[in-house]
């Protein structure tokens, strides 16, 4: 149920529209109302908000100047590059282009002061004027002394104007060393989980009832909120993973309240996106798209053991095809597979009587790490520093029983590992990394 927001400045009727646009906000919209004053008050001087990224800050901002009609005027600092866009934008948007047009090419602090002294000389402020600036954290890379004047441009200016930063970052770290006129500070707290459920539950699909939505955003949050509580985030899954849980409805197969079915098919395809989570690196369609390719595929896989589909980082891939390929490749044949200009070898010309039965028939045989590292960083198709990170997935491989270490574990200077999965299982890994593992096997040349 919808609060109600109550200001003796504002009539019942706008604060009753503001409270529907801000779902689980109103309580700070309250709050910064009463910081605000009544809309003919000399507010504050300044303002802070700060809290994370995608907690309502920059929504409730919005929501307020246009549903109470405050003038104000919006400032990005991410697109105001110079102080000059900055101080244009404040005055195109209180006094017109003809004020914004009496800065000159370079404006200082003090030419703004002037020509914003002048216009509001000419058309003093009726109610109280609001600077919004977005990104204010990045206010500390400017002159040092642009943050100090805009916290007490009130003063400055003669005028009853406030100005509200938005900022991911708290004052502490906002604060310059020099010292500042200090602003009221406000929170605004991450949306908890029950708040996420209700805010994602109001985008209800038009031909789905308003209890399956709620189901559908309720399954989604089982499986990302532990990992993802961007808001933002979370509204670009929840639209791009819909059709997908509506499939075996759409084809009839089950029924809106068989919720159980509908987790069991989209639990798959939740877990394969929680990959991309953040990176945003296709389209919705280009990723619906991908998905039709990989289910077309995915009969050539269905013969497989279960163990066949365990998921692993992009790199734990190409370690586990190196340490394959280190398995059953002998080691003289890693110059003819992994150099550029190895020169015209055939393969009788190197061949010993022990290797000519199959190394898989052999089995697979201990390799030290360095050979590992050098096949990987000969496979992986893009360059990768050897860090902590590369040597923690050889850990999991191990831990995992991809990876057998036949070396002592006190033996520190050179590890010695044995690859422990057969050679379906290596090429299903292949596929979904485009990698075309039998052509670098040399059983097979």
């Amino acid at each position: 149920m919808t609060a109600l927001l109550q200001h003796p400045g504002y009539d019942e009727e706008s604060l009753k529209g503001v409270a529907e646009k801000l779902p689980c906000r109103e309580v700070q919209a309250e709050m910064l109302l009463s910081l605000m004053g009544q809309p003919h008050q000399y507010s504050y001087p300044s303002i802070l908000i700060y809290g994370h990224r995608a907690s309502g800050k920059s929504h409730v901002m919005h929501v307020l100047m246009k549903e109470l009609e405050l003038p104000h005027a919006t400032v990005s600092c991410v697109e105001c590059v110079s102080i000059a866009l900055l101080f244009e934008q404040v005055l195109l948007s209180f006094f017109g282009c003809d004020a914004a047009s009496l800065l000159p090419r370079s404006p200082s602090l003090s030419d703004f002061v002037r020509v914003y002294r002048q216009q509001c000389s000419q058309s003093p402020a009726k109610q109280t004027r609001y600077i919004v600036m977005e990104k204010a954290e990045l206010l500390r890379d400017t002159d040092a002394s642009l943050l100090s004047a805009l916290l007490r441009l009130q003063e400055l200016v003669g005028d009853n104007v406030t100005v509200i930063l938005l900022s991911e970052i708290a004052w502490d770290k906002f604060r310059p060393n020099t010292g500042c006129f200090e602003p009221l500070l406000l929170h605004f707290p991450d949306y908890s989980k029950s708040e996420l459920q209700q805010i994602l539950s109001q985008n209800v699909h038009p031909s789905y009832s308003a209890g399956f939505y709620s189901a559908y955003i309720n399954i989604l949050l089982g499986v990302f909120y532990s990992v993802c509580r961007d808001l933002r985030e979370l509204q670009h899954l929840a639209a791009l993973n819909f059709s997908k849980f509506c499939e075996p409805l759409a084809e009839g197969k089950v029924k809106e309240t068989d919720t159980h079915k509908l987790w069991k098919h989209i639990e798959p395809h939740l877990k394969k996106a929680m990959q991309t989570v953040y990176l945003r690196e296709v389209s919705s369609l280009q990723w619906e798209q991908m998905q039709q390719m990989e289910e077309k595929e995915a009969g050539a896989l269905r013969g497989l053991s279960a163990h066949t589909h365990v998921e692993l980082p992009y790199y734990s891939k190409f370690l586990l095809i190196a340490a394959y390929l280190a398995s059953y490749n002998p080691a003289r044949t890693d110059k003819r597979f992994f150099l550029k200009h190895h020169g015209k070898i055939r393969k009788t010309n190197f061949l010993k009587k022990n290797e000519k039965t199959s190394n898989h028939l052999l089995g697979p045989k201990p390799f030290p790490l360095d050979r590992l590292l050098a096949i990987f960083y000969s496979v992986v198709d893009s360059r990768v520093t050897p860090t902590a990170s590369i040597f923690s997935q050889i850990s999991s491989l191990v831990t995992l029983q991809l990876l057998a270490q036949v070396s002592h574990d006190d033996q520190l200077d050179a590890p010695k590992y044995k690859c422990a999965v057969s050679l379906d299982f290596i090429c299903a890994i292949s596929r979904t990394v485009n990698f075309d593992i039998v052509k670098y096997l040399y059983d097979f040349l």
